[in-house]
């Protein structure tokens, strides 16, 4: 097995990262669109926040793994995926903490499904897949 050429693998990476964000903060704005439309606007703003509260930490892990280093060693990659996760499960913490304390009035189950779905869009990263890869790594072996 060959690996991809430099670079051709941190930007295939950081593309299917930056579509799965977009995934996630667009399936918050239709599960917020839907609340809007059976429950008003509380409900509407409640799984938009909801939802945020997903992508924002995630974008932060994103970021974490994505952002080239010093050190290209698998070391320093598992040390900013555990210093990204912590950051990210901080992240989450914190931005529930605010939505609960300061916005009034809240429909918490809207919320809670806004980050659900937002959450459950993750999983789509494992549909998105980069067909000029493998054509290149084809087309490199000679199939």
């Amino acid at each position: 097995m060959t690996d991809p050429g430099p670079g051709q693998g941190k930007a295939s990476t950081g593309h299917v990262v930056g579509k799965v964000l977009l995934a996630q903060l667009g399936s918050g704005a239709v599960i917020a669109a839907l609340f809007w439309g059976i429950g008003g606007s509380v409900s509407a703003y409640s799984a938009m926040l909801g939802g945020l509260i997903c992508v924002l930490p995630n974008a932060f892990l994103a970021l974490r793994l994505v952002v080239p280093r010093r050190d290209p060693g698998a070391a320093a990659l598992i040390r900013a995926a555990y210093l990204g996760e912590l950051g990210k499960l901080a992240l989450t913490v914190l931005l529930f903490s605010i939505v609960f304390s300061a916005v009034r009035p809240l429909a918490a189950g809207a919320l809670f499904a806004g980050y659900i779905g937002a959450f459950l869009a993750t999983f789509s990263g494992f549909l998105l897949h980069d067909d000029s890869t493998d054509r290149a790594k084809s087309i490199k072996n000679g199939n």
